[in-house]
């Protein structure tokens, strides 16, 4: 009888728990630690939202810190289905997506806020051509980022005949112009190079000298906001066409310029704060450009946009055109840093 009656209430329980049960299950995977304020405030907000926006059936599991692939292969893993949806930073692949990199130019975007909520927007439709074999679904990215060194960092001129890591291809590029060389690892490599003193400077926003600890190792920082680092996020085609009208909606409505500048607020916010510990440790110098240097920093970067535009037009694009509606989308937003 006790037997019975305890097969049935594990019957029941088995039963309920089935209908309860996710219907889709996603992987999530990225690269930074699972502790990033990008996870904490930005990807389990965003899972959760989604699990309540269809009623539980799809459930979102995430995978940090290079659980289930490098940093710079996620892009691929995305699109092989290896994972579901794809954290990627483009500028790890130079080359490959040079519509893109327009967002990596230095002095464009004044916030991480409404900035990726105005590139969502202005790279959605160039996306269904340069990643169609993924479905893009947002941009992110964080506060400003800067040099960060071993020795004093002020004008181009202290870059020159150093080693740099950089944050992207085209920050790479820019580290060539200035005599420097460049050693491309990801954020998350970057600690064991600096140690080894395979590289003197690094390029990181603020916060992200805590979280990939180097913080005791540069101690030098160009207090100046100069580049964003672009990242996104991508879905893996094929579990997207298997999903009902229904729950793709529901992705689709958490793919847009609201969700991206949602996802990188905490992050944005966190990396700002950064700046002010490091300006509150005695260990640290921030060097900050007056009007005439910063003036150094945008001639010697301006190259930059004129290698961009020659690659776009290779490839049979208007850069102009391209260059020009993503200034007018950050303007829309007041979230572009030019004049």
């Amino acid at each position: 009888m006790y037997t019975r009656l305890v097969s049935a209430i594990a019957i029941a329980v088995g039963t309920a728990h089935a209908v309860h049960a996710a219907e889709i299950e996603l992987t999530l995977s990225h690269w930074v630690p699972g502790t990033h304020p990008l996870q904490v405030t930005g990807m389990e907000p965003w899972a959760e939202s989604i699990k309540q926006a269809s009623n539980g059936r799809i459930e979102i599991t995430i995978y940090p810190a290079q659980q289930l692939g490098a940093a710079a292969d996620h892009y691929d893993m995305a699109r092989d289905g290896i994972v579901d949806i794809g954290f990627i930073n483009p500028g790890y692949q130079p080359g490959r997506f040079p519509i893109l990199a327009a967002a990596e130019l230095p002095f464009l975007f004044e916030n991480a806020k409404a900035g990726v909520a105005a590139l969502t927007e202005w790279y959605k439709p160039y996306s269904e051509t340069e990643m169609a074999d993924t479905y893009f679904c947002m941009a992110l990215s964080h506060d400003p980022g800067t040099f960060h060194s071993t020795s004093k960092i002020l004008v181009p001129e202290d870059v020159k005949g150093k080693t740099v890591r950089p944050a992207n291809a085209t920050e790479a590029r820019f580290v060539n112009l200035l005599g420097g060389a460049s050693v491309q690892v990801s954020a998350a490599e970057s600690r064991e190079v600096l140690a080894k003193g395979a590289a003197d400077m690094t390029q990181s926003p603020w916060e992200s000298l805590y979280i990939f600890g180097v913080d005791s190792i540069v101690t030098h920082h160009l207090d100046m906001p100069l580049y964003a680092s672009i990242n996104a996020f991508i879905f893996n085609k094929a579990k997207l066409e298997i999903m009902s009208e229904e729950d793709r909606q529901v992705i689709y409505d958490h793919c847009t310029p609201e969700w991206a500048e949602k996802m990188s607020s905490g992050w944005a916010d966190a990396e700002a704060a950064g700046r002010d510990k490091i300006a509150a440790d005695p260990k640290h110098t921030l060097w900050k450009p007056n009007e005439e240097q910063v003036q150094m920093w945008k001639d010697a970067a301006a190259p930059l946009t004129d290698e961009w535009k020659e690659t776009i037009r290779k490839a049979g694009g208007d850069p102009d055109e391209m260059l020009n509606g993503l200034i007018e989308a950050l303007k829309a937003r007041n979230s572009y840093a030019g004049e």
